[in-house]
């Protein structure tokens, strides 16, 4: 026994030693360890001696012979398999008065290593304990969150998804200062998993902006992450019919390493980042990411996929007959040469739906063509156009022009549509008065040349006859 000058913090205060227990710590737990193998009946002997002598040790703020006696006792009840003494003795310790944190915290490490070592109904009941002397805990707070991660996983092996489910939500992962960026992204993406098996998308939409996707940025060992992180969220918005954004989560997979290096999941990749950018609705975000998507050299590794992203960025209509002619059996079935993608496949989840709405996209840019070439067309003539009956072409003309995609006025009596949108006078009299504006500096510049001319002209002449002159 002897004093030592040794400090420690606790809750902000420097806490100086008072008295070195080490040898005394070293003698009983050799001791009692001993005698507890000999004999697991005599483990409440040994448990009752070994608390007083923390207490001495706590007193003294021997900080690191306390963790030792700590974790010396749980150690003494899990090898006598004495588990209801293991849980009071946790419970019972984290409680004292004036209880080291740094000891807790060994005491709760070494029993997280005991948990994967039990019998499921142990372990549970160690879990279940483990829990509640950590919970509001900042300096155990990694610890709980991967024991609710583990309880989880049991619930889940049982078959209860929603209970796993409120489990993990129990934890606030993203406030997690002391845990690794890595862990603390899998288990992010946990809640996101566990969300959708419930088919809550609206808290997982929530939880996934916990994750900041440059994290994911030229990071090989993040890469597993990343492919789980685009996985859950193309699930989420594939939920919605948000397509563009889909869209983009499959040309960030596209552009991982790994599946560049694979080619078939880099053709498969690339042939979902076409169907969806064609998908998505027209706007102004979709119209610049479809001509940039075309501009993608992959492209020719699918030359039947780019000739179908070539027809929607060319102003020319594109026949529906002509589609499912040449492009029904691709896209849905796949050949020998070119495998399908899960898009539009009947047996998946919204394959017949999005068919549909391919169709609708096939249509909506039949009428933006018709509104770029026609000022006026009858209504049967477009139909006629757009393969589709009067009434539904109306239908479609009216969506697009509450979107304001067009502009289009419909005139049912005379069964005709007006893709030039009326003036109004002032409108009519600017441009009047620019095209003559115009008109007159024309006139002005074609004066000024033949003036030009006729200078040159006259000056010739006049040296002509000079010239005669002189001879």
């Amino acid at each position: 026994m002897g004093f030592d000058l040794d400090a420690f913090t606790e809750s902000g205060k420097i806490v100086k030693m008072e008295i070195d227990y080490t040898d005394q710590v070293n003698e009983a737990l050799a001791k009692y360890e001993k005698m507890v193998k000999e004999d697991p009946a005599k483990l409440q002997e040994a448990i009752e001696s070994l608390s007083n002598l923390e207490k001495q040790t706590r007193a003294a703020a021997d900080m690191h012979s306390t963790s030792r006696l700590l974790v010396g006792i749980c150690q003494l009840a899990f090898d006598a398999k004495q588990w209801d003494v293991l849980n009071e003795q946790i419970q019972s310790l984290t409680k004292r008065r004036g209880q080291f944190k740094q000891a807790v915290t060994s005491m709760v490490q070494k029993c997280c290593e005991f948990v994967e070592q039990l019998q499921p109904k142990e372990e549970l009941q160690l879990i279940g304990t483990l829990r509640t002397v950590t919970a509001g805990k900042i300096y155990v707070e990694v610890e709980r969150a991967r024991l609710t991660y583990r309880l989880a996983q049991i619930k889940e092996k049982e078959g209860n998804i929603e209970e796993a489910c409120k489990v993990m939500q129990d934890t606030q992962v993203e406030t997690l200062g002391s845990m690794d960026k890595n862990e603390k992204t899998s288990l992010i993406l946990e809640q996101i998993r566990y969300c959708l098996a419930v088919q809550d998308y609206i808290r997982a939409q929530i939880i996934s902006k916990k994750i900041n996707t440059k994290f994911f940025e030229d990071k090989e060992e993040v890469r597993p992450l990343k492919l789980k992180y685009y996985q859950l969220m193309i699930e989420i918005d594939l939920h919605n019919s948000r397509y563009l954004e889909v869209c983009r989560h499959y040309q960030a997979v596209y552009q991982t390493e790994s599946i560049k290096q694979d080619p078939v999941k880099r053709q498969q990749t690339l042939k979902n980042v076409v169907l969806y950018v064609i998908l998505a609705p027209y706007n102004n975000e979709q119209h610049d990411l479809i001509h940039r998507i075309s501009l993608e050299k992959g492209l020719d590794e699918i030359p039947e996929y780019k000739k179908l992203l070539k027809a929607f960025t060319t102003s020319e209509l594109i026949s529906w007959h002509y589609v499912t002619s040449e492009y029904e059996t691709l896209l849905i079935q796949g050949t020998l040469q070119c495998l399908a993608t899960e898009v539009f496949q009947p047996s998946v989840k919204s394959g017949e739906k999005r068919w549909k709405d391919f169709k609708s996209r096939i249509v909506e840019h039949n009428i933006r063509m018709m509104a770029k070439y026609y000022k006026r067309i009858r209504l049967d003539r477009m139909s006629q156009l757009l393969n589709l009956s009067t009434d539904e072409a109306e239908e479609v003309l009216s969506y697009m022009v509450v979107d304001k995609t067009i502009w289009a006025k419909v005139d049912r009596l005379e069964g005709i549509v007006n893709f030039s949108a009326q003036k109004h006078p002032n409108e009519t009299l600017n441009d009047w008065s620019r095209n003559l504006n115009t008109l007159m500096t024309l006139v002005g510049k074609t004066n000024h040349l033949i003036n030009k001319e006729e200078m040159n002209y006259l000056s010739r002449v006049d040296k002509t006859n000079i010239r005669a002159v002189q001879d």
